[in-house]
């Protein structure tokens, strides 16, 4: 064949090829256009744009000042807290925002801000290509315009609905606001964490000042924070706050908007807080706004984990997780919520008064002037599952909010773990008060504290003595990942794959326990092995009391009735004759165990009647020896202190009995709840025995 045909077959080639793709082409886009249409896409979105043009034309200047004020209200009604944005006191005018403070937006936010329409067009193409990909909105690709829009008109909903509404507002808000307003707005209205809505609102929060008194240093600080308010939150992650910071005066650099010069100079200043002081009920109210926002985003869909397959999966989660808990916590803030807790200040007072007294003579404080001694202590009413008084820490009125360590901080529970992980599953798979186990030492096993064994005893002495070495046995005979089981049910949120060992019978976990958790795990054994997910929270209404979310109190069994009532009457015998003894309350029956770390580092008791439980960590926030320490001092004498006062004028309420199956006649019909539980042990679960080892 001639080179003259070859090359004419290849032009035909390339010809049909064009041709063949423009016809592919056309069916895509045929096929696109009859899923807009008939899929109902089509009415959607023009809808969405009808609704996005009537928001803003509707809206005025007053429209970007309004901010509605959420209350908090204790069990009796009383006031506890306002949460306000504020952004009415502190509302500046474009001429009263210092330049650098736009400056830095536009450089770390949305360099186009000054060119475009309201949206940039290739940032959208990134952000669909994305979420195709991803099946769902993974980048925002939002201008300034396009996040003002979100935050005036809209929720949070990572939804592809809310992202074409948002896009609409923002093309309709730049052709009646100009530039200047729109960043106006924006710097008055977005959120810089702690509360603070707006830019001077932020500058008063962090620094006591007018923002036009900031450096340049301070106000690129500021202007770190709104792009993430929890991981940049310069309380708790001073260091991310700074390295963003540096990326924005870096970014001003490359952009022209400062020198070199200013720009070293101003990465070299320090930043110093100098919080302004408002009166507060601390750890009662960032507990309640934890609650609140968790409430909040499981009432949305959110499903809360802690049981991960892969440190990439945990990842994940937590970063999706700190996005949508920093969206609610904004919420709090402008949504004028009602908020109605179980929260009763006058135990919560009795609460961290003795808490107070009891460790007022360890007088040693940080770098930070915050007492080295710590302690934390939570009260659960029993009859609702619900949190009634919360102490993270000993009272001295620091300036800002300080770590609430009664749900932020994990330790080592010691003893305290016991009944959790080994007796009562031993129980419910067979045992008995009466059981008799050894008491000896072998050779890859525990010792006992002081060193000495008894040899053969009752599973209730074991249980009095907080017997290392029967506890180990037993975690071992029903394996580790079995104890653990029971506490993954009752939400104990840091535990690890590493604590399947028989080493976690003791309380030697790898990240240790909060004392919510603990109240809440020793509650379910008095409610008759039924748990309930602690909370303060009761219910939330919006401004008109127009109901958002009540809790309801959802009950799991966790632990089977019987083993439950048997593990109950044990811990009566250790408070009274055991390691807990002398710590029993005068005028009512009581349950409850110790907890000792090694080194006495940590020290825990955990109690409870019928109407309250009660438990009480002491220790120092980096762990370290403190003589005389032990489940039975300060942490028992500060829970004894306290459940006396709060039962004061109670009547008397024993315990519910639990049902002796190896003595009870053959025609003796048990109790409903009875009958079905602990007759034959549980699938897979270890046979009881007469004795063990």
């Amino acid at each position: 064949m001639s080179k003259k045909k070859k090359k004419q077959k290849r032009k035909y080639r390339v010809f049909w090829f064009f041709v063949k793709l423009q016809i592919v082409f056309l069916v895509l886009v045929a096929a696109g256009l009859g899923w807009y249409y008939f899929g109902g896409y089509a009415k959607t979105v023009s809808d969405l744009q009808q609704e996005a043009l009537q928001l803003v034309r509707s809206s005025s200047e007053e429209t970007f000042r309004s901010v509605q004020t959420s209350l908090v209200y204790d069990a009796n009604g009383t006031l506890v807290s306002t949460l306000k944005g504020e952004k009415d006191v502190y509302y500046l005018e474009y001429d009263e925002i210092p330049a650098y403070a736009a400056a830095a937006m536009v450089s770390i936010e949305d360099k186009k801000f000054y060119r475009h329409h309201g949206i940039d067009v290739k940032a959208i193409m990134r952000a669909a290509k994305a979420m195709i990909q991803n099946g769902k909105v993974t980048q925002g690709g939002s201008t300034i315009t396009q996040q003002l829009a979100r935050n005036i008109f809209l929720n949070h909903e990572v939804k592809w609905e809310r992202k074409v509404e948002e896009i609409f507002i923002a093309v309709e808000l730049e052709k009646i606001y100009s530039k200047n307003k729109i960043m106006e707005f924006y710097l008055n209205n977005i959120y810089f964490g702690n509360g603070y809505y707006g830019i001077q609102a932020a500058s008063k929060g962090y620094f006591s000042t007018e923002v036009q008194d900031l450096t340049l240093s301070q106000i690129v600080f500021l202007c770190a924070i709104p792009n993430n308010p929890s991981l940049y939150d310069p309380v708790t992650h001073m260091d991310n706050a700074i390295k963003r910071r540096n990326r924005i005066l870096d970014q001003m650099k490359e952009d022209g908007k400062i020198s070199q010069k200013d720009c070293n100079k101003a990465k070299k200043k320090k930043i110093t807080l100098n919080p302004s002081q408002k009166m507060k009920n601390d750890y009662v109210e960032t507990y309640t706004y934890n609650c609140a926002i968790r409430s909040l985003m499981a009432q949305d869909g959110f499903v809360f984990r802690s049981d991960f397959e892969s440190e990439e999966q945990r990842s994940a989660y937590q970063k999706e997780y700190d996005q949508q808990y920093s969206e609610y916590q904004k919420s709090l803030y402008n949504k004028g919520y009602r908020i109605y807790t179980s929260i009763d200040l006058n135990m919560q007072k009795q609460l961290q008064d003795t808490v107070d007294n009891g460790l007022a003579e360890f007088t040693e404080q940080n770098e930070e002037g915050v007492f080295a001694l710590q302690g934390s202590a939570v009260c659960v009413d029993n009859h609702t599952g619900h949190v009634k008084a919360i102490v993270g820490g000993r009272n001295q009125n620091l300036p800002g909010y300080t770590l609430n360590r009664a749900y932020q901080s994990f330790r080592q529970p010691g003893s305290a773990i016991k009944p959790l992980i080994a007796f009562t599953p031993a129980l419910e798979a067979g045992y008995t008060p009466d059981s008799v186990v050894e008491d000896v030492k072998t050779d890859d096993g525990p010792e006992n504290a002081g060193g000495s064994y008894e040899g053969i005893i009752s599973l209730r002495y074991a249980v009095q003595k907080s017997k290392n070495t029967v506890a180990w046995n037993l975690l071992e005979e029903l394996t580790p990942q079995a104890g653990l089981s029971y506490l993954k049910e009752m939400n104990f949120s840091r535990l690890d794959k590493q604590d399947e060992r028989p080493t976690s019978a003791l309380g030697g976990l790898t990240n240790g326990v909060s004392a919510v958790e603990m109240a809440s795990a020793y509650a379910a054994l008095e409610h008759d092995g039924k748990f309930r997910a602690p909370t303060c929270i009761v219910k939330i209404t919006d401004a008109q009391d127009n109901l958002i979310l009540e809790t309801q109190s959802e009950e799991k069994e966790v632990f089977k009735t019987n083993a439950s009532r048997m593990m109950t009457d044990m811990l009566v015998s250790a408070i009274q004759e055991g390691t807990g003894r002398g710590l029993a309350l005068s005028n009512m029956p009581c349950a409850g165990k110790t907890g000792t770390t090694n080194d006495n580092k940590d020290g825990w008791f955990v109690g409870y009647t019928s109407y309250y439980t009660t438990s009480v960590w002491v220790g120092y926030d980096m762990p370290r020896n403190l003589p005389g320490l032990s489940g039975s001092s300060y942490p028992g004498r500060i829970w004894q202190s306290f459940m006396e006062q709060i039962h004061q004028g109670l009547d008397p309420i024993g315990f519910l009995p639990y049902i002796d199956e190896q003595n009870v006649p053959s025609d003796t019909i048990l109790p409903p709840d009875i009958q079905e539980q602990d007759v034959t042990p549980q699938e897979g679960a270890w046979e009881p025995q007469e004795q063990i080892w």
